[in-house]
């Protein structure tokens, strides 16, 4: 880390602060009881407040800077682009739109060429189930507990996890199954063989109960993200699910707007077990959140569809320019410096061992997994029960026991995110091997909070 933080500035940010405590209106927190820590600028793996402190991002903001903070050519992409062309309807055609859409279709899987742009990731979502309910024309949903699909209204009500229950005033012809979770098994599996067997049986018995003919897609993030606490599926899951959507004549959704473009060490994390999906979101990773980006990559059989049926639907910012520069500048940049390799490398030798290192020492970590750059531990306050350190129902996520641990990562320096009970460790696909060792070193000292909690 070379940049120098900026001298701090008093004024500043108590002008900041007062502007912001009066005006704005923030997302999943009281209104009353939240109090932002101010940022003034961000380089790399790092940023920084007004006083002059820098923190280590080891949560990439919101799991989307894959490139880290001001990525030199991402940022020359946008700049350029502003001076060709700032913005323009999506009913032209634009150079770096296309282009842009041509980079995903690229590493997409064989048969999904078309992108529809979209703002946010909730919108990519809701755009998907709009486009598989009427290529098939029913009507039903399923999606799993453990899940987070976005805070718009279908994609909410898809969601698998406690930010779903105050907003859901009606199914919307959603219905949840149990995926695979063996830390946790609502199967009583001994392995992940098992745990993979029944969870595909489950889900059959649900397709089937719902009524096979009703069910337009399956809608499930291809590893879940910050709900459940990054759990991978057990090989052979997917490739599972989609035997299940091909013999019922269901849509396959996989949401990979969190773990697309080089979190998992690939493309999309989907490629990790080979399966290809009927539709497919993406957000944050394509351009590291630069400028807001997001999607669906359609499938050649759904395109017929619509060949002379208009889409009734999109967006007024539908592949802004802006956006679509930073995507094809970004994608470019993960090409020529090698980023998805070092991802993999990350998570072998340097994430995915510090992590279970940890865990032989702090008894209040139940479990440890991941893949890539993108990991999470369970804490408990006994590893026999496994009960959680933050309970599944408390009804807000910035509980005592949160901010002990969350707290004490900013006192130290480091960034994380923490969802119940899980801490999620999310750094930037390009994070330095030293700066890793050093964000699980401040991890090691904060982690004392958690432990003091634990009572098995």
């Amino acid at each position: 880390m070379t940049t120098t933080a900026p001298v701090p500035d008093t004024e500043a940010m108590q002008a900041l602060l007062a502007d912001d405590s009066a005006h704005v209106f923030r997302n999943w927190v009281a209104q009353g009881t939240y109090f932002p820590l101010p940022i003034a600028g961000a380089e790399g793996s790092w940023f920084w407040d007004y006083t002059g402190k820098r923190y280590l991002d080891f949560s990439s903001q919101l799991v989307y800077t894959n490139l880290g903070h001001q990525h030199p050519k991402v940022v020359a992409a946008i700049k350029e682009q502003a001076d060709q062309l700032c913005v323009v309807a999506p009913f032209f055609a634009n150079d770096k739109r296309a282009e842009a859409a041509r980079l995903i279709a690229e590493v997409a899987p064989a048969g999904l060429e078309r992108v529809l742009f979209t703002s946010s990731g909730g919108e990519a979502i809701e755009h998907a189930v709009r486009l598989a309910r009427l290529h098939t024309g029913r009507h039903k949903l399923l999606s799993a507990y453990q899940s987070f699909h976005g805070a718009t209204g279908t994609a909410i009500h898809l969601t698998g996890d406690p930010r779903r229950w105050r907003n859901d005033t009606g199914a919307a012809g959603v219905t949840h199954f149990f995926g695979p979770y063996l830390y946790r098994s609502p199967f009583h599996a001994a392995n992940a063989e098992e745990e993979c067997e029944r969870a595909l049986r489950h889900l059959e018995q649900v397709i089937v109960l719902e009524g096979s003919a009703t069910i337009a897609a399956i809608v499930l993030e291809t590893i879940s993200g910050t709900s459940g606490g990054v759990l991978v599926p057990p090989d052979g899951y997917l490739p599972g699910v989609r035997a299940l959507c091909d013999k019922y004549g269901i849509m396959l959704i996989l949401d990979e707007i969190m773990v697309g473009f080089g979190r998992t060490g690939r493309w999309f994390a989907l490629e990790h077990w080979g399966v290809r999906p009927d539709l497919l979101t993406f957000a944050k990773g394509v351009n590291s959140g630069y400028v807001p980006l997001a999607g669906v990559v359609v499938s050649d059989e759904i395109v017929e569809t619509f060949k002379q049926t208009p889409y009734p639907g999109g967006t007024t910012y539908s592949g802004h320019p802006l956006a679509c520069a930073s995507a094809v500048a970004a994608i470019t940049a993960m090409r020529e410096e090698g980023v998805l390799e070092h991802a993999t490398w990350l998570g072998e030798h340097v994430l995915g061992p510090g992590l279970r290192e940890l865990a032989e020492r702090h008894p209040s970590i139940g479990d440890v997994r991941g893949i890539g750059a993108m990991w999470s531990i369970e804490l408990v306050t006994d590893r026999a029960t496994k009960a959680m350190l933050v309970s599944y129902d408390a009804t807000d996520r910035l509980t005592p026991q949160a901010m002990e641990v969350v707290g004490g990562c900013l006192m130290r320096g480091l960034s994380v995110t923490m969802y119940l009970n899980r801490l999620n460790i999310t750094p930037p696909c390009t994070i330095s091997e030293a700066d890793a060792k050093e964000g699980l070193a401040r991890l090691d000292e904060a982690l004392a909070a958690a432990d003091a909690r634990y009572t098995g």
